[in-house]
């Protein structure tokens, strides 16, 4: 009996107790918090509250209970709901960038208080971890490089991650007509060989509706195609209709 009365106060010793709970979580969020260090479950004084029974005691009230908060506790959240905020932020920006609002309905699904919320994005904004204008401009720039999307498709997918309108249009503004038809001529000279055989309005269609696909325009891409197959010879009388 006595080893429980004294626990308090050789709790704080160790950084553990009522004291640092309200701040980083309770201790028992991990197996073995209340394990005492070397020589202290056969001590005597400030530590003779850390024996192994009362580790155990502990160990087992933290397991038993059901709680959502004791649940937490067991995968290490922390409590603080600011500090909960800065470590789903953390983890989602790890390995790729990610706007706003990307990040806002995440803290939101996860039931983050909005107030909450807005601080912790304003501070990662503040220090450069968030930057819209940034990662709109790499979209821009790896999705046409690499996927051959034209401005159309861009603005779009931007739109749907939140970037605000200003900061699109300044963003595509990247790419001229010139560029984009010249991604436009690459795809299709890709495509065009996969498409012999098949008749010439078939290879039309084909082609015209990969390029509309990624964002391009309906009279660029005729033009496109039918330079292409005049290219291979074929008769392109007539094609000037819209397909």
């Amino acid at each position: 009996m006595t080893r429980r009365t004294e626990w308090p106060v050789s709790a704080p010793g160790h950084g553990v107790g009522p004291g640092r709970e309200s701040a980083a979580g309770p201790t028992a969020e991990s197996e073995g918090a209340y394990e005492p260090e070397a020589g202290h479950g056969h001590g005597t004084g400030s530590g003779a509250g850390f024996g192994e029974g009362a580790g155990r005691r502990a160990r087992s009230r933290s397991r038993s209970s059901g709680s959502p908060s004791s649940s937490r506790a067991e995968k290490g959240e922390p409590r603080d709901p600011v500090e909960q905020a800065r470590n789903i932020c953390l983890r989602l920006l790890t390995g790729t960038p990610r706007t706003r609002k990307q990040l806002a309905d995440a803290l939101r699904k996860r039931e983050i208080p909005d107030e909450v919320a807005e601080e912790v994005l304003s501070r990662f904004e503040d220090v450069g971890l968030i930057d819209d204008a940034a990662f709109a401009d790499a979209w821009v720039e790896s999705r046409h490089h690499g996927r051959g999307l034209a401005r159309r498709a861009l603005v779009r997918e931007l739109r749907t991650k939140g970037v605000d309108s200003a900061v699109i249009d300044e963003a595509v503004g990247q790419l001229d007509s010139e560029q984009e038809e010249a991604t436009a001529r690459e795809l299709v000279a890709r495509k065009l060989r996969s498409t012999r055989g098949l008749d010439r309005d078939k290879r039309l269609r084909r082609l015209a509706g990969m390029l509309a696909r990624k964002g391009y325009g309906e009279g660029m891409a005729l033009r496109v195609v039918r330079q292409a197959l005049e290219e291979e010879g074929e008769d392109t009388e007539g094609l000037d209709e819209p397909f």
